[in-house]
């Protein structure tokens, strides 16, 4: 019998999982794919809100400004690359200039710092390629830059090391009440638990109706995006560059990335589709269409890779949070669309309170270790340093990524660690060998190679990503294939 099982192993169901395992709980994190962070926390634009956007009074403001300072802690705590780069919101006339009034009106109502209305002379100063037919603008210094996915597989990592347990590939096909317990009907069979958090994404609504006649509905918003090659974030733009916001959402934007590469988008497009994370022609280039209204520059000659991400916007304009009406023991953390992830610590601690009241207080562990153990990242080791190291250990002495320079040691360490990858994306979501400029070209064999037998699996076995997404058919000949030596 666990104590609390979480539905879903994006951002929000791993902040609450390392959340909980700060205390004397018995707690289940489990999600239907074969990783963690493979919903909305894999795609989307990566930002940690300022928090003036959310309407005053909302969940979504009140989570905003309670989560983004609590990023600084956290992500030090988990060897998570954080950078607080500030963001612009631009006016190209005197309607958005109105626009750009109520957002710093709201931010003051949301109890936002570090904001200031600029001059279009003054954001120029700031970010140089933008576009000259800025007049002013909204400046939040304290919204930020990460990596999503980094941020949950580095909670999950440290929620695992504290006791939760994890089950993936676990799909929950419905939800029993028998007494004070539910029991989950799963794919691999029933679980028994105490308490539910529902954090399953687009399928929210779902998990909801096994349970509740409280009725909500999630929408899938799909959002598409352009990475550009390293080097354009940084140099082309230095802070995350918003146009006014419309109803759907927050609009095109660009934004550096932790790695140095500049991202661009989303549209938003409403689906029936939950699983429809294909690109669209007329998508991309709507978004290339509206970014270039913030420059007239962009370098999409450096573009590397499109994707699509979806958004769960729920059918009542803000989050769902709190234990549904009709059924005790069942918690809702649902319709997290932006700013979701801005708001996830704040979520995470807003749950803990709810239960600690549920359970009528809850024990700390003694022993809880908040530190996770950052990965090895070798080249940003000196020469001394990767000496050393390859002494010890010689995979580290084998690049693999030339793109990223990641070598064969960092890739084991990755599959090692708990929970480790099993996937090629699922490596490259934790050391990034196949998200430079080739895109896996050169690298992606090697990895399927080194996979394969660290997991004592045929190469053929071995998936790109999600079920069913084999690389390989057969073996035809034997090669061995090349690395290079540092």
């Amino acid at each position: 019998m666990h104590d609390v099982t979480i539905i879903g192993a994006g951002i929000i169901g791993t902040f609450i999982a390392r959340e909980l395992s700060k205390y004397q709980l018995n707690v289940l994190l489990l999600d239907k794919e074969n990783d963690v962070s493979k919903g909305a926390t894999r795609a989307n634009s990566a930002i940690v809100h300022g928090g003036y956007d959310a309407k005053p009074g909302t969940l979504m403001a009140k989570f905003n400004a309670l989560g983004n300072p609590m990023f600084d802690k956290v992500c030090k705590e988990l060897g998570v690359l954080f950078e607080r780069i500030g963001s612009l919101v631009l006016a190209f006339d005197n309607e958005d200039m109105k626009t750009i009034n109520e957002l710093f009106q709201q931010g003051i109502e949301n109890r936002i710092p570090g904001m200031d209305i600029l001059l279009g002379s003054e954001i120029r100063r700031m970010e140089p390629n933008i576009s000259r037919k800025v007049i002013g603008g909204l400046y939040s210094k304290t919204a930020g830059i990460i990596g999503p996915w980094e941020l949950a597989i580095a909670l999950t990592e440290n929620a695992v090391d504290n006791g939760v347990k994890l089950s993936l590939n676990t799909e929950v096909r419905d939800i029993e009440c028998i007494g004070n317990k539910h029991r989950l009907i799963t794919n691999k069979g029933m679980i028994d638990t105490k308490y539910v958090i529902n954090c399953a994404g687009v399928y929210a609504d779902k998990i909801n109706d096994m349970v509740s006649n409280d009725i909500f509905s999630i929408t899938p918003r799909r959002g598409e995006y352009y990475v550009l090659d390293k080097g354009t974030g940084g140099d082309f733009i230095n802070k995350v560059l918003f146009q006014c916001p419309t109803k759907l959402g927050k609009g095109v934007l660009l934004t550096p990335t932790v790695h140095g590469n500049m991202l661009i988008g989303p549209n938003a497009e409403d689906l029936e589709d939950k699983t429809a994370t294909e690109t669209t022609y007329e998508g991309l280039e709507f978004v290339k269409k509206v970014s270039n209204k913030s420059s007239d520059n962009i370098p999409y000659s450096k573009n590397i890779r499109t994707f699509a991400g979806l958004r769960a916007q729920p059918s009542t304009g803000d989050f769902i949070i709190g234990e549904a009406k009709d059924a005790k023991g069942f918690i809702n953390v649902a319709g997290i669309k932006s700013p979701g992830l801005s708001s996830s610590p704040a979520i995470a601690k807003y749950i803990v309170e709810l239960l600690d009241h549920i359970f009528d207080g809850l024990k700390m562990k003694e022993d809880f270790n908040p530190i996770r153990k950052k990965p090895i990242i070798f080249m940003e080791l000196n020469d001394d340093e990767k000496k050393e190291l390859i002494k010890k250990d010689s995979s580290y002495g084998r690049i693999i990524c030339r793109c990223e320079m990641i070598t064969e040691g960092e890739i084991v360490e990755a599959i090692r660690r708990n929970p480790g990858a099993t996937t090629v994306d699922g490596i490259k979501r934790r050391v990034r060998p196949g998200a430079g400029r080739c895109q896996g070209g050169f690298c992606g064999p090697r990895v399927v190679e080194i996979l394969a037998r660290e997991l004592d699996e045929e190469p053929e076995k071995i998936l790109k990503d999600m079920k069913g997404s084999n690389i390989l058919i057969e073996n035809t000949k034997n090669n061995n294939l090349a690395y290079e030596e540092v």
